[in-house]
């Protein structure tokens, strides 16, 4: 028994725009002007060309497997148990975060519609029911989860565009150009730190290749959905943060896209964007839990996890133990409240895996030489590349992420002596594989 192949092209390209934006685009903005003013729309620009060299590599990598586990595969196969267990810690770790941080978001603009303060229990209720229903959608099938992902996607998209599109009309009647040393005058340490939110923000697509079990002719799906997914999700970050900049300019304020909905749209301004910032993070949970349970079977399935999260479901095909563990998981996290945390770990944690991933594109070229798979024009270089703007990127990181990453290492490391030690005993009774 195995998975259904019944995600598509289109499946695709929206699961991927449904895994980038999220909750990142909704703070990400208000820092990049603090840093770089009137040349922030440029950052979306440049860590977009960053995301393709990123995406080239993991292309290449994820056309030659088709089984589900995204990095955590890859770099194991490259690299062995030791570093495969690491990413896979960093992957698994920085999806539910990122799945308990956006329920945690959900119910804070949530409780601005309602006629009373939520007490501690019924706001862990709440977000409780808000991760059990795509979890449940995805526990009944793949199908099921991707159609709520796609109508989540065209939902979280619509009030972006119309702000946008409200942004657009009014810098045509009040057009201010930007000058050179507006660009120049940060300074690079700047430019770096502003990239690693921006990492954060554009952060997420890789997790769409992780059920690559059920995507069907992954060698077209695969490429054809990152790339239009980056080209869409990059077109609509640039032209907010433009809109931002045209609106309000760079005044320092701690929610500039309900700002600027309040000059663009009026007094409703400000619940428009309460609004859309609830379908987007809602968005990006249901995707969540349609890829990102398929890594901790993965881990399962090669031995690094309990045998238990390996199993799927009779009838729905589905890794029904891993969706509820990552479920339940997310929703304990969600209870602590640690959306600030979770959102710095998350950069670093991708920082990771990015390498890892690009880093496993040369090796497995050489275990690999005959592999039925995507070759990218000068993959060899752009992993390189990639792997050094990762390293560029983690000087912007400060002490208490790099620590946070440390304690992550240090489990990760401990999950791997267990796993050895399982693999040992296995051995001793059964013999070698």
């Amino acid at each position: 028994m195995g998975f259904i192949r019944s995600i598509g092209r289109g499946t695709m390209t929206a699961l991927v725009i449904n895994c980038i934006i999220g909750s990142g685009i909704f703070g990400v903005p208000a820092e990049l002007t603090r840093l770089l003013g009137r040349a922030s729309p440029f950052a979306m620009i440049f860590a977009a060309l960053g995301m393709c060299v990123f995406m080239a590599c993991i292309a290449e990598v994820a056309s030659q497997f088709s089984e589900p586990g995204g990095a955590y595969l890859y770099t194991r196969t490259a690299f062995g148990r030791f570093v495969g267990i690491q990413i896979g810690w960093f992957s698994l770790l920085g999806d539910i975060g990122a799945v308990a941080a956006s329920a945690n978001l959900f119910v804070n603009y949530l409780a601005t519609f309602l006629p009373w303060v939520l007490n501690t229990w019924e706001r862990d209720s709440v977000m409780g029911i808000l991760i059990a229903i795509p979890a449940m959608a995805n526990y009944l099938g793949v199908r099921s989860g991707a159609n709520l992902s796609n109508l989540m996607t065209v939902a979280k998209l619509s009030p972006l565009v119309l702000l946008i599109l409200f942004g657009v009309a009014r810098f045509t009647e009040h057009p201010q150009m930007i000058h050179a040393s507006e660009i120049v005058g940060p300074g690079l340490s700047t430019w770096l730190r502003a990239m690693v939110f921006l990492l954060f923000t554009f952060a997420g697509w890789e997790s769409a290749l992780i059920p690559t079990g059920e995507i069907r002719e992954p060698r077209r799906a695969i490429p054809f959905g990152l790339g239009a997914g980056l080209l869409a999700c990059s077109l609509i970050y640039a032209l907010l943060q433009f809109s931002v900049v045209a609106t309000i300019g760079v005044n320092a304020t701690d929610r500039p896209l309900a700002d600027t909905a309040s000059v663009l749209l009026g007094g409703s301004g400000a619940t428009f964007v309460s609004i859309a910032v609830m379908i987007s993070t809602y968005g990006w949970v249901s995707g969540a839990l349609l890829y990102a349970p398929r890594l901790a079977y993965s881990l399962a399935a090669q031995g690094d996890f309990p045998a238990g999260l390996a199993s799927l479901h009779p009838r729905f095909h589905t890794p029904a133990a891993a969706i509820l563990f990552y479920a339940f998981v997310g929703w304990v996290l969600a209870m602590s409240g640690t959306f600030l945390w979770l959102a710095a770990l998350s950069a670093g944690a991708t920082m990771v895996y990015y390498g890892g991933t690009c880093a496993s594109l040369i090796r497995l070229r050489k275990l690999r030489p005959n592999a039925d798979a995507l070759r990218v024009p000068f993959a060899p270089i752009l992993s390189i590349v990639g792997v050094a703007i990762c390293l560029a990127l983690m000087t912007g990181l400060t002490r208490r992420e790099v620590l946070a990453m440390g304690v992550t290492s240090l489990v990760a490391s401990a999950n791997w002596q267990w796993a050895k030690r399982r693999h040992v005993q296995s051995e001793s009774m059964h013999g070698p594989a």
